[in-house]
Order: structure tokens, then sequence, then C-alpha cells
């Protein structure tokens, strides 16, 4: 089983971009967002992957991704997801030998920026970098799959 222990903030400053890695250009809808699992569909440039995460308990959750074709990836974001869409670039950044993932949400969620961490305990300490701000990690508001109800069609 892959157990996912996440943490996600909400940015308060672009200060990000200037330490940035790496951006990538993300579409991604749901075959399912029921509160015991989600069914994502994701591109990100040219790779796509479906990943079934389970419901969250604090900030920990069972995540399984694979990859698949391109093509049926594109397929299922036009005919089976529930629309809208999510697109967002995603920003790698390094600091103080964590990886944090900034996306910076694109269209009607324009505007909201959220920071997430991966680690490899729920008791692991790490550096909160400048751009960060707001814990969400336990605010379902800010769950991707939640996102979509904010999204006007």
């Amino acid at each position: 089983m892959a157990i996912e222990i996440e943490h996600k903030y909400l940015v308060k400053n672009n200060s990000y971009k200037n330490i940035a890695t790496a951006c990538t250009h993300i579409c991604q809808g749901y075959l399912s967002k029921d509160k015991e699992r989600t069914v994502r569909i994701r591109i990100t440039d040219n790779s796509a992957y479906i990943t079934i995460k389970g419901k969250n308990t604090g900030d920990k959750r069972m995540e399984y991704e694979y990859p698949i074709p391109l093509d049926d990836a594109r397929q299922l974001l036009d005919t089976l997801c529930i629309k809208p869409i999510i697109e967002k670039f995603r920003h790698i950044v390094k600091y103080n030998g964590n990886t944090w993932e900034v996306d910076e949400f694109r269209g009607a969620l324009k505007g909201l920026i959220l920071a997430e961490i991966e680690i490899p305990s729920s008791e692991y300490k790490y550096d909160i970098p400048p751009f960060v701000g707001k814990n969400v990690t336990n605010d379902s508001r800010y769950y991707n799959s939640n996102l979509i109800d904010k999204i006007p069609e």
C-alpha cells in the first residue's frame, strides 16, 4: 500500500518564482470525487497518469499512481471527467533540503496559489520557506477535487 503524507499551505507572495527549478503545465480532471476515494486523470506537459487516492486521515492517505497513454488521458478529460477541468502551473522549489510543489491555478481559480510538501512521516520537521503562509492541510476546501466545485462551467 502506498501512503502519501502531505502538508498544504496558502502562498503569501511570489518569491517562489525566483528560486523555482522547474515549471510544468498541468490539466487534471476527476472520474470520481467521492469522500472515500478520488480517481484523477492528469496530463503534465507530455505525460499522463491515473491516480487513485483514499480518504484523508489528517495528513495521510492511500495513493496509487500509474502512467497511461497520453491520447487516452486527453479522451478521458474530454468525455468522462467531471467538468470543469483544473488547469495550473506547478513550480518545483528546493528549500533547505526539501522539495516544495507550488501550484498556481489558472482560469476561474486564477489567484489561488498553494504550496505542498510530501514528507516521510507526520512528525518530520521542515523549514517553512518565506513564500509559505497559512497551513490548510486539514481544510477540505483546498483539496483539488473540491476546487472544481468553485469553478463556474
